[in-house]
């Protein structure tokens, strides 16, 4: 990144922390933050500081405006001294749940397209949580934060959960993600009975019906390539999936009982190479695991710039989130105010409401559009003078 480009980037954000506080979480006397700076060699060369404390919200909004970084982080942690060196020293008195969902995990596309999946994506988080694990999700029990970049942030305040260890998070994440999905235990319920009894039972239908439609040699071939399933064991499956379809339409828990060939069968598709497996993983929900199993987590500061996008990383309501629009409501820099940049390469960009398509070379842009892209590492700011013949 060339310094004139760091300089508008630090100069931008200066002025977004001069007028806009962070938003301070609870108990911020008991939290650790941490730090991303916009060192010379940012951000080929990243330093990061950690184990701060601060005993206000005074001095954690003095410390942003005087230091002006380039991503702020606070942790999901509390702690009698949160500002102690080590982690063993903090003295861990409990963590909030905090849920990261990120669309670089699940999909590569557009900007726009990866933000449209992500929020799909935590609509079926909010639904599973509510639905099916009766956590409570409304607008003073769990707050949701667009993390400023392709993805979101979902808090969960009850104290309930508050002092909950990593293992039992990981119980949590893994009902959620469809890790460890016994098809003995999703066979003894009823299809129609919500969650993963009846998600499971539709991949299995749609995995028999599969089978049925291949032709014998290949259908074979497929069940063989599954871990210890040999020719004899794959026949006998192979000849059971038009019943097996039947079966699961009037009684899933006689699928089991009824041969030993066919709970072979169905545990070994629960291998993690197998394709039956990833399309069970592909119905939970996608969401990044270690985030919430990790007690000590850092994790972005709401009110705080993100400096791959410029972008204010943006707390809502649930009740706010089906109208939510990044491109629009995390936007804090102005469409009246031009930068000129030399873009690095062509890339379509919607901001506040209105597109942009810009090829290779130096363009004149409004401010917001500038600092997405110097942002990102695809433009500069150019040296060319306003009257160029050559900006567009």
């Amino acid at each position: 990144m060339k310094p004139a480009t760091l300089t508008f980037i630090k100069q931008r954000f200066t002025e977004y922390y001069k007028a806009n506080p962070v938003i301070v979480p609870n108990s911020v006397e008991q939290r650790e933050f941490g730090y991303i700076f916009f060192d010379r060699g940012y951000p080929n060369e990243i330093r990061m500081k950690r184990h701060m404390g601060f005993g206000s919200a005074d001095e954690l909004h003095a410390y942003i405006r005087n230091i002006v970084p380039a991503h702020v982080y606070y942790g999901v942690a509390y702690y009698e001294l949160p500002g102690a060196p080590t982690m063993a020293g903090k003295r861990w008195t409990g963590a909030d749940l905090v849920f990261d969902l990120d669309a670089d995990h699940i999909m590569r596309g557009s900007y726009a397209e990866m933000l449209s999946r992500i929020k799909d994506e935590l609509i079926r988080l909010l639904d599973v949580l509510k639905n099916e694990l009766c956590i409570s999700i409304h607008d003073k029990s769990a707050d949701i934060v667009f993390s400023g970049g392709r993805g979101y942030h979902l808090h969960i305040k009850d104290l309930a959960f508050r002092g909950w260890t990593s293992r039992e998070r990981r119980e949590l994440v893994d009902y959620i993600c469809g890790i460890g999905v016994s098809p003995t235990s999703m066979l003894r319920q009823n299809g129609k009975q919500k969650g993963w009894p009846q998600r499971y039972q539709r991949v299995l239908k749609n995995y028999l019906t599969h089978l049925t439609e291949m032709q014998e040699r290949e259908a074979l071939h497929k069940l063989m390539s599954l871990k210890g399933i040999g020719k004899v064991t794959a026949s006998r499956f192979l000849s059971e999936a038009p019943s097996l379809l039947e079966t699961l339409a009037y009684d899933p828990s006689l699928v089991l009982v009824r041969d030993q060939t066919i709970g072979s069968v169905l545990h070994a598709l629960m291998e993690k190479e197998t394709s039956f497996y990833r399309q069970i993983r592909e119905i939970g929900v996608q969401i990044d695991e270690p985030v919430t199993i990790d007690t000590r987590r850092l994790i972005r500061l709401p009110g705080s710039l993100h400096a791959k996008s410029g972008f204010r990383v943006t707390p809502l309501t649930p009740r706010e989130l089906e109208d939510f629009d990044p491109l629009v409501d995390a936007v804090c820099f102005t469409d009246d105010r031009e930068i000129i940049i030399d873009v690095r390469a062509e890339y379509d960009i919607s901001l506040l409401g209105t597109p942009y398509h810009l090829n290779t070379g130096v363009h004149r842009v409004p401010e917001a559009v500038a600092l997405f892209m110097c942002c990102r590492g695809m433009a500069e700011i150019s040296d060319k003078t306003i009257g160029s013949d050559h900006v567009t």
